[in-house]
C-alpha cells in the first residue's frame, strides 16, 4: 500500500468522543458566536451567548427563531433588576434591537424590563453552564424549538445528559504530564508537577515545596489564579501576597504543596473580572459587581484540585486558607482536612474594602481591624 494514501475506513483508528469533549465543543461554538442546540428527550433549546454575539448574528438568530427568541438572565442578575426569581428569567425579545441587550444583561442602573418575564428551566440552566465552560457572561439569547423546526439543524447539538456526564468526567480525568525542579526566590528548590484534564484539557500546576510526607498530613494551599495580583502586583486584592506568603509558609512547615488553579476571577474568567473591576471602581463591592454580571458570589470549582491531590497520593491535608467554604468543598469530595492555617496579605487603602467584603459577606476568617493594627 502507498504509505501516503489514506487508510481504508475500516482501519481508521477510533478516537472516541466523550461527553466532556462534546461539552468542550459546545463551549467553543458559543465563544465563536455560533448557536448551540441543547436537548433533553424531545425538548430542544437553541441558544447563543450574548457575550460573543454580533449584531448580524443576533439578527440571523432572531429570524431563524421566527421572533420567538428571548434573553435568559440568571437569578443574581434578575435581582439587580428588582425581580425575584429562583431559576432565572426569560425576557421576550420580539421587536428588541441588539443595542438594547447589554443594558438588560449586564449594565448598571437598568430599569426592570417591560412586561412580566417568565421563569427559566433546566435547559436555560444548561445553556448557562456551557457559557461558564467557555468563560462567557451568563446571558443567553435562546428560543424553544418545536417539532418540525429545522432552522438550527446545522448547529452543534448537546444533550443535557452529556453536560451532566461531561462535568463528572472532567473532575476525574486528570493525568500527570511532567515534573521538573524549579528554584523559587525566598523558597528555594521546588518541583512543579503539571496535570492536564477537565473540559478544554487545561493545564493545572502543583508546586511541591520541600519534601512533604505525602502519606501523612500534608500542608496544602489551593490558590486560584489572579493575573492582576499574582503577576502585576495589583493593590485591589491580596492574592499576590497570599501566593508568596503561602509558599514561604509551606517552606517553614517543612514542606507542602501549592495547587495553582486556572480559574481567574473566582471562576468567571479575565474578561468578566475586568468588567467587575470597572463596577468596583464605581463603588460596588466585589460580590455586588459580580451580581451585576449575572454571577454568584463564588463560581470556582475544585475538581481539578481534588484530582491533583489524589494523583499525588495525598489523602489528608492541613489547608492554608481563610475560607471555610473551601475547606468544606474538599471535605465533601473525600479529602480529609485536619484544620486550617490562615494566610493573609498586606492591607492597602485599595484592598481594605475588598477584604472587609470577604469577611462580612463571604464568611472568610479575617479580622481586618486587627490586621491593620498589627501592621502599624
Amino acid at each position: 500500500m502507498n504509505p501516503t494514501s489514506p487508510l481504508p475506513a475500516a482501519t481508521l483508528p477510533c478516537f472516541g468522543e466523550t461527553a466532556a469533549i462534546r461539552c468542550e465543543r459546545a463551549a467553543a461554538e458559543l465563544r465563536a458566536g455560533r448557536p448551540v442546540v441543547i436537548t433533553e428527550g424531545d425538548r430542544r433549546l437553541a441558544t447563543m451567548a450574548l457575550d460573543s454575539a454580533s449584531p448580524a448574528g443576533f439578527a440571523a438568530f432572531a429570524h431563524a427563531a421566527d421572533d420567538r427568541h428571548y434573553l435568559f438572565l440568571t437569578m443574581p442578575r434578575a435581582r439587580t433588576l428588582g425581580i425575584d426569581s429562583a431559576h432565572g428569567i426569560r425576557i421576550a425579545l420580539a421587536g428588541q434591537g441588539f443595542e438594547a441587550l447589554a443594558a438588560l444583561a449586564y449594565l448598571r442602573d437598568t430599569p426592570s424590563p417591560d412586561g412580566l418575564p417568565s421563569e427559566g428551566d433546566a435547559l436555560d440552566a444548561a445553556a448557562v453552564e456551557v457559557a461558564r465552560l467557555g468563560l462567557l457572561l451568563p446571558a443567553l439569547v435562546s428560543t424553544t424549538l418545536h417539532a418540525g423546526d429545522t432552522a438550527f439543524d446545522g448547529c452543534l447539538h448537546l444533550a443535557l445528559d452529556d453536560l451532566r456526564c461531561g462535568a463528572a468526567q472532567a473532575g476525574q480525568d486528570y493525568e500527570l504530564v511532567t515534573r521538573s525542579p524549579v528554584p523559587l526566590r525566598d523558597v528555594g528548590m521546588t518541583e512543579f508537577a503539571v496535570f492536564r484534564g477537565g473540559v478544554a484539557q487545561r493545564d493545572q500546576v502543583a508546586v511541591i515545596v520541600g519534601s512533604p510526607d505525602l502519606q501523612g498530613v500534608v500542608p496544602v494551599r489551593v490558590h486560584s489564579s489572579c493575573l492582576t495580583g499574582d503577576l502585576f502586583g495589583s493593590l485591589k486584592c491580596d492574592c499576590g501576597d497570599q501566593l508568596r506568603r503561602a509558599l514561604r509558609t509551606l517552606k517553614e512547615l517543612g514542606g507542602g504543596i501549592l495547587l495553582y488553579l486556572d480559574q481567574e476571577g473566582r471562576g468567571t474568567g479575565i474578561a468578566a473580572k475586568m468588567r467587575a473591576y470597572g463596577y468596583q471602581h464605581e463603588g460596588l463591592d466585589t460580590i455586588d459587581a459580580d451580581a451585576q454580571l449575572g454571577f454568584g458570589a463564588d463560581e470556582r470549582r475544585y475538581g481539578s484540585a481534588i484530582a491533583m491531590l489524589r494523583g499525588l497520593g495525598v489523602q489528608r491535608i492541613q489547608l492554608l486558607t481563610n475560607n471555610p467554604t473551601k475547606v468544606q468543598h474538599l471535605r465533601n469530595a473525600g479529602i480529609e482536612v485536619l484544620g486550617s492555617i490562615p494566610v493573609t496579605g498586606e492591607i492597602t487603602a485599595e484592598n481594605e474594602q475588598y477584604l472587609r467584603t470577604k469577611a462580612a459577606r463571604a464568611g472568610h476568617h479575617l479580622d481586618v481591624d486587627a490586621l491593620i493594627m498589627s501592621a502599624q
